[in-house]
């Protein structure tokens, strides 16, 4: 049968999204969503965007969200580019910095669109393996790839890299270094402030964790003017629409109530690492809105996984190298974290 593909697009194997179930009385903690409401300042904003005006074309750039991110960031608004989603801004790194044939450096595990994104540009992955605490790999500083992603805090493990660190990699490498920080806002620490230092560093953001947003898809990086300048040829003309510039403008100049809602997420957290440390799980020390816990040694990652289906909780697992006796477990609310460990519990017992 005669195709009309990509010879690399045929061969690759699309990413797999979390299981999004139709009925409404899961517990879901798969994929790394908020379980608490985004700022009523957001939601108000969008709603005032949703008349007459849509018939018109959003504003290109973002300018208004650009603005207001720019003095919450310490940046400029030249230096920040929007997206839909901070994949969007992914896929438009690669596009913008990789050749086909080129090279695209990421560590392993990591968030798993990284290869796939490589695939589709028809780059050369180079996959280097995390050590076994996850501390940034000593090989990755001389790959010769034109762009290096390294998500921080890092997906599924959670761990955090210092920013010294990657300030220490930009500097070694001469390729151009995308920090996905997705999950930045729930973390002691973070890398904006390395982008005034090393003109090769691109900070990527989502809505979609820690703004409660990810309906929304809203995203944005923080660059060098003259990497944004570049982007800016690559993104599709109109790549945000009118009620997400709103929203997002009005939901990070809501820094209050962010900082509450990441104050409960890190105070639930806190309750699910200890609770399944009590189970005999051992979970790495988390700077996200989720948990990596591995099981104990006498039980089955897959088998709980799809216990926990069969009782109506949604986790995450991953059949993969390093990944297979591990749960990924979002942190959700109280009384979800506990339904959680109750019926984990309970399905241990029985095992």
């Amino acid at each position: 049968m005669m195709t009309y593909v990509r010879k690399n697009v045929e061969r690759m194997q699309g990413y797999t999204p979390g299981f999004q179930p139709k009925e409404r009385d899961f517990i879901k903690l798969n994929t790394n969503e908020n379980p608490y409401p985004p700022s009523p300042k957001a939601v108000e904003a969008m709603k005032q965007a949703c008349g007459d005006s849509l018939r018109k074309y959003p504003q290109p750039l973002a300018d208004k969200f650009r603005e207001a991110a720019a003095g919450i960031c310490g940046v400029k608004p030249e230096q920040i580019i929007c997206g839909f989603g901070s994949d969007d801004l992914l896929t438009i790194a690669v596009r913008t910095f990789c050749d086909q044939g080129g090279k695209i450096a990421f560590p392993y595990p990591s968030y798993s669109l990284y290869e796939i994104l490589a695939d589709i540009q028809g780059a050369e992955p180079i996959v280097v393996h995390f050590p076994q605490d996850f501390s940034l790999p000593d090989n990755l500083h001389n790959t010769g790839a034109d762009l290096t992603l390294l998500a921080n805090p890092n997906a599924p493990s959670g761990t955090l890299i210092p920013p010294k660190d990657i300030a220490e990699l930009a500097d070694a490498i001469d390729g151009v270094l995308l920090v996905d920080e997705a999950y930045g806002e729930f973390a002691s620490d973070n890398c904006i402030k390395l982008v005034g230092k090393c003109d090769n560093i691109i900070v990527t953001r989502t809505f979609s964790k820690a703004y409660s947003l990810a309906g929304l898809r809203f995203g944005y990086a923080i660059a060098d003017a003259c990497l944004v300048e570049q982007m800016m040829k690559v993104k599709d003309s109109y790549n945000v629409s009118a009620p997400g510039i709103a929203g997002a403008a009005a939901a990070i100049e809501d820094q209050d109530w962010l900082h509450k809602n990441v104050g409960k997420i890190k105070a639930d957290r806190t309750a699910l690492t200890e609770g399944l440390n009590s189970l005999g799980f051992t979970c790495p020390d988390s700077e996200t809105n989720f948990v990596l816990a591995q099981v104990p040694d006498n039980y089955d990652a897959e088998y709980l996984y799809q216990q926990l289906f069969e009782n109506k909780i949604l986790v995450r697992y991953f059949k993969m190298p390093r990944l297979e006796q591990c749960l990924r477990i979002t942190v959700g609310t109280k009384s979800e974290v506990s339904a959680l460990l109750n019926t984990l519990g309970k399905i241990m017992k029985g095992a």
